[in-house]
């Protein structure tokens, strides 16, 4: 009798070298730990992975990531790891290359290795959403700070207009809130990433996280707001435990 395989939820962290903006940027040092270092640990605590695995072209950060308790069971090929390639294609090179050894693929989250907000309790959360009838994909969003229905244009002449003027005598508390992408984790069902499905749509459910863990990081000063939010966020986590 053939021994029954059950099927895995894995972490894919795609970690691409030669970082443009930013050098180095997936393994750059932030607040005392190589970048990657954040999202690898935030997999590893929250229990819910069979497997964390860092899809990568780049020895040094697979050494890292090794160090940090994540596997590289594969080298990411070169047409994957060109500027650009988007998410979705690496999210399914790593399922059928997990898949091509004879194991079962369940759940798939996608965890940008430059995502150090993440909390295990978030991929928690979003994984709960999975078991919602319909839903394909979960990800963390934050919502806009101003009405999106109030934004300006300004033309080429230098001249403002709104997007919507029908909402100009509408008051703020009145129109309907709106959400970003905040860009750091994206579960999703196996063959969701394999049919290369639209993730922003009514096959996605969303949670919402505060707007201060929602942090772009592209340039230096971004870095720099980071690591300051980043160590504010501690220090006050801590100050409220010993209480």
């Amino acid at each position: 009798m053939a021994k029954r395989i059950d099927p895995m939820n894995i972490a894919v962290i795609p970690a691409r070298g030669g970082s443009k903006r930013i050098p180095n940027k997936n393994i750059r040092p932030f607040c005392g730990k190589p970048m990657i270092a954040w999202s690898i640990g935030a997999a590893l605590t929250s229990g819910l992975f069979d497997r964390v695995i860092v899809s990568t072209d780049s020895e040094e950060i697979a050494q890292i990531a090794l160090s940090y308790g994540a596997e590289i069971p594969f080298i990411r090929p070169t047409e994957l790891s060109t500027d650009y390639c988007g998410t979705i294609p690496v999210i399914a090179h790593a399922i059928n290359e997990i898949c091509s050894t004879g194991a079962s693929v369940n759940r798939v989250c996608c965890i940008y290795a430059t995502a150090p907000f993440i909390s295990k309790d978030d991929l928690i959360a979003a994984n709960s959403k999975l078991d919602l009838p319909g839903v394909r994909f979960s990800f963390p969003v934050a919502r806009f700070q101003s009405p999106i229905q109030r934004a300006i244009r300004i033309d080429v002449s230098g001249l403002a207009s709104m997007f919507e003027p029908e909402s100009f005598h509408q008051r703020s508390q009145d129109l309907e809130p709106a959400y970003h992408d905040v860009g750091q984790f994206y579960w999703g069902l196996a063959d969701a990433w394999n049919d290369d499905a639209v993730v922003f749509s009514k096959i996605s459910a969303p949670i919402v996280i505060p707007s201060y863990r929602a942090q772009d990081i592209d340039t230096e000063d971004d870095w720099i707001r980071a690591e300051l939010m980043f160590r504010a966020i501690r220090d006050t986590e801590s100050h409220y435990a010993l209480r």
